[in-house]
């Protein structure tokens, strides 16, 4: 299985489209996963017309999207648990998303987590469980380029940032 991950899009749909690299980049997935700060409803529609979608909402999120998608959530996906968040509310975004699928014992509940709110592409493995954040395809903020992430889901887990310079 094949999924994009997206984050922090910080778009109205009436007034912007996705960037190119990023609808070519998608082309394809089975799924579409998205960990919040969509900002407007409407920005999920471009996304669907894609493949399908799936995620939560972050802070910057309105009512409407919080309901759609609720802030946290797991999705059992190809024989694998995918923790979603978008990871606000903490010191370290790594550490607050980590610790949001943590039991009362500290050990991980979920075999992936896929978070955003930082605009900041990460990748690591943590007592067992891959941490990622895609950063963001059209707000790079402090990042030198805009980016998104593939996730494959088989015998084997791998995740991988795909970047750009242009939206």
């Amino acid at each position: 299985m094949r999924i994009g991950v997206v984050s922090d899009t910080h778009m109205f749909r009436r007034s912007q489209s996705l960037p190119q690299d990023l609808v070519e980049g998608l082309r394809g997935v089975d799924m579409i996963l998205h960990t919040g700060d969509w900002i407007d409803e409407e920005v999920v529609d471009l996304f669907a017309d894609l493949a399908p979608i799936d995620g939560v909402a972050g802070n910057n999120d309105g009512p409407a999207i919080v309901r759609r998608f609720g802030r946290r959530k797991v999705l059992e996906l190809a024989g694998y648990r995918i923790g979603l968040i978008h990871g606000d509310g903490g010191r370290s975004t790594p550490d607050t998303a980590f610790q949001a699928f943590c039991d009362a014992d500290g050990k991980g509940t979920v075999d992936i987590i896929l978070f955003g709110h930082s605009h900041t592409p990460y990748l690591e493995r943590k007592d067992g469980i891959l941490l990622f954040n895609p950063g963001s395809p059209t707000d790079k903020r402090r990042q030198p380029r805009y980016s998104f992430g593939i996730l494959r889901l088989g015998a084997d887990l791998e995740a991988e940032h795909h970047y750009y310079d242009h939206k």
